[in-house]
């Protein structure tokens, strides 16, 4: 879980340009993003956080990883694609360290 976290607040950044980004970037309602990126892609999302506007980021992966993407859906329901690439690897979550070791 801690892996994702890293990973929403990075992609979290991006909710501050979002309205601009909206105007050029590839934006649709979320039911159709995900048809779209299911049909084309098999991706489907593997996590997800609440951004600071009330925005959801979604992350979604192909089964094997071999393609991901990163939308944002804003709280009017318009849901646009922030990133995209290739070969998604889930990474084992790191133990926190005892601070009294």
């Amino acid at each position: 879980m801690n892996r994702y976290v890293t990973l929403i607040a990075a992609a979290a950044s991006f909710v501050a340009i979002a309205p601009a980004f909206a105007q050029s970037a590839a934006c649709s309602s979320r039911d159709e993003v995900l048809k779209q990126l299911s049909a084309e892609y098999s991706e489907a999302p593997i996590a997800m956080g609440i951004a600071s506007n009330g925005g959801v980021v979604e992350f979604l992966s192909a089964p094997a990883g071999q393609s991901w993407t990163i939308i944002l859906t804003l709280p009017n329901g318009l849901s646009c694609l922030i990133a995209a690439g290739e070969s998604w690897e889930s990474v084992p979550a790191i133990a926190k360290r005892d601070p009294k070791a």
